[in-house]
């Protein structure tokens, strides 16, 4: 997937808005205003930093070069995604899918209804 296809696909989902809270070149997706997903416009190679369970998280590093501890993130809850030609676009939207899920799983139940009633 490039930069383009990734955007399309954390704005289809429920609730997402697209902010640049700590820079012009680093594009946050947020779910009812929480991070779910930033996404370097300007980066040598291009890559994501999702949001993970700690456990997965370890387990993804270990069987995918490409997945590494989450560069300028908390390194335990968060990964970073190296978009080269050898991950797969189904394990990608997979981890873009765990993010959002993780991030809706911590909201209030206040802001849940809300977000259901989208």
């Amino acid at each position: 997937m490039n930069i383009e296809e990734i955007r399309e696909y954390c704005i289809s989902k429920s609730g997402v808005e697209e902010t640049f809270p700590f820079d012009e070149t680093t594009l946050v997706f947020k779910v009812m205003g929480k991070m779910f997903a930033l996404l370097p416009l300007q980066s040598e190679n291009c890559r994501i930093n999702l949001k993970c369970d700690p456990d997965r998280a370890l387990e993804l590093r270990e069987s995918h070069h490409q997945i590494i501890p989450g560069f300028h993130m908390n390194k335990k809850h968060w990964n970073t995604v190296i978009l080269e030609d050898g991950l797969k676009r189904v394990l990608l939207m997979e981890l873009i899918d765990h993010s959002y899920e993780l991030v809706v799983s911590k909201l209030t139940k206040k802001l849940k209804a809300e977000l259901f009633n989208l």
